[in-house]
Order: structure tokens, then sequence, then C-alpha cells
């Protein structure tokens, strides 16, 4: 089964992103795919400042990303684009980073007036970093995510059929063959 690297790019401790991104881990899991987690927050703030690529953990995250067949990269959105979080992430990868990788945008907001970012401000620095696979996203408000007593995601009905039906073309996607490659040399 191919492997899975879901990205977390919400500065926040009590992220709705970051539980949304983890449960659709877990659906990816369910399915058996190999999945590994990456929350931003986590890495050290002056490497990532610095765009100190050579720092251990910041390595770490760039060989996570190299090892991953699929990234689903998700993020709250901010003055109607992505964290900057995410962004200071994404500029210390390599040029062609996502080649050959799908990835899955995902995208969590106050307000459906967000929704375009994915696609506006997300999708265009995916691309730049070399996938030609980047899927349809999906945006959830805020006010459907979140976490129960036990610490599981709870997704609310409105939101929940929406991400199944993603994370299936995801998986979709991951099993189909793919065309036009050339076999490495």
């Amino acid at each position: 089964m191919p492997n899975v690297l879901t990205l977390s790019g919400s500065p926040s401790a009590q992220s709705r992103t970051a539980t949304l991104v983890r449960h659709v881990g877990e659906l990816l899991a369910a399915e058996r795919h190999d999945v590994r987690h990456i929350a931003v927050r986590d890495l050290p703030p002056e490497a990532l400042l610095a765009g100190d690529a050579t720092h251990p953990e910041i390595r770490e995250a760039v060989d996570a990303i190299a090892w991953a067949d699929a990234l689903v990269v998700g993020t709250p959105v901010y003055k109607a684009a992505y964290s900057g979080l995410l962004k200071t992430l994404l500029d210390l990868l390599p040029q062609f980073a996502l080649a050959g990788k799908t990835v899955l945008p995902l995208a969590t907001g106050g307000t459906p007036a967000h929704v375009l970012a994915i696609d506006y401000a997300l999708r265009p620095v995916l691309t730049s970093l070399g996938t030609d696979s980047v899927l349809r996203g999906w945006f959830v408000l805020d006010r459907h995510v979140t976490t129960s007593a036990e610490g599981s995601a709870v997704v609310a009905t409105e939101a929940a059929e929406g991400v199944t039906e993603t994370v299936g073309r995801l998986i979709d996607s991951l099993a189909a063959p793919r065309q036009g490659l050339a076999p490495a040399v």
C-alpha cells in the first residue's frame, strides 16, 4: 500500500485543522495505508524561520515528505490564504520535492468565504513543488470539527460525507496506475 504523510500547518495547540488531518490519516490507515503525521508547529521555529534545511528535525520532515507517495496537507485559512507556518516549511523543500506525489489539500476556516484559498493560494505552491497531481481539495468549517472527550475527532454530519468522499478520491488515485511516467533509469 502507498505511504501517506499527513501534514498539519496550524500553529494552534488546540487545532481543528490538526484534528481533521489526523481524522483523515485514521481513515487512510483503516484502508491499510502506512500513514505518518507531522505537525509543523512541533518543528523548531528558529530553524523554520532561518530557513535551516540542515537542522536534524527539519531534515527528518523533508525525509518524511520524500518517503511519502501522497501527502495530505491541512491548513487553517487566515486572511484568505494558508498559514504562514505551513509556508515556512514549504519554502524549505527542494524545488521538486513533490514530484511524482499525489497531494490532497484540506483547509479549515470560520466562513465559507475562505473556500477558494485552496485553489488560489495553496494549489499553486504545491504545483510549483513539482506535483502534477493536486487533487480537488476540501474545505471544512471550524465549527464542524471537534474533539470527543476520549480525544478522537468528531466531524459533524454536514462535513463528514464530503471528507469521506475526498479521502475516497485520494485512495482511488493511489490505486490507479500512473499514466505517462517514464520508468526510473
